[in-house]
């Protein structure tokens, strides 16, 4: 399985990181391999996360809990698409 990233899932690691790291920039480092990582597990065991019900069928959209963080994707055909990622305090 490939990992591809949307746009908007790139714009909230950058958004995040920067977000963090205003205030400790070790802890940003160590928040963005953790989310590396967590999501990265996703090649191994594909449907690790919670289906999110109100998703289309047949699509197959999972959030992945990492730590204080989810990191929303669609797995389709071969490749799992990245779709958002935040803050579990974050309003979404």
């Amino acid at each position: 399985m490939k990992i591809s990233y949307s746009p908007e899932s790139i714009d909230d690691l950058v958004r995040l990181r920067e977000f963090i790291e205003i205030k400790n920039p070790p802890a940003a480092q160590k928040i963005a391999l953790s989310l590396k990582k967590g999501i990265s597990q996703l090649k191994s065991f594909l449907f690790l996360g919670v289906e999110v019900e109100q998703a289309p069928e047949p699509e197959k959209i999972r959030d992945l809990i990492i730590g204080n963080y989810i990191a929303r994707y669609l797995i389709h055909l071969k490749r799992i698409y990245i779709l958002r990622i935040w803050h579990h305090k974050e309003e979404r």
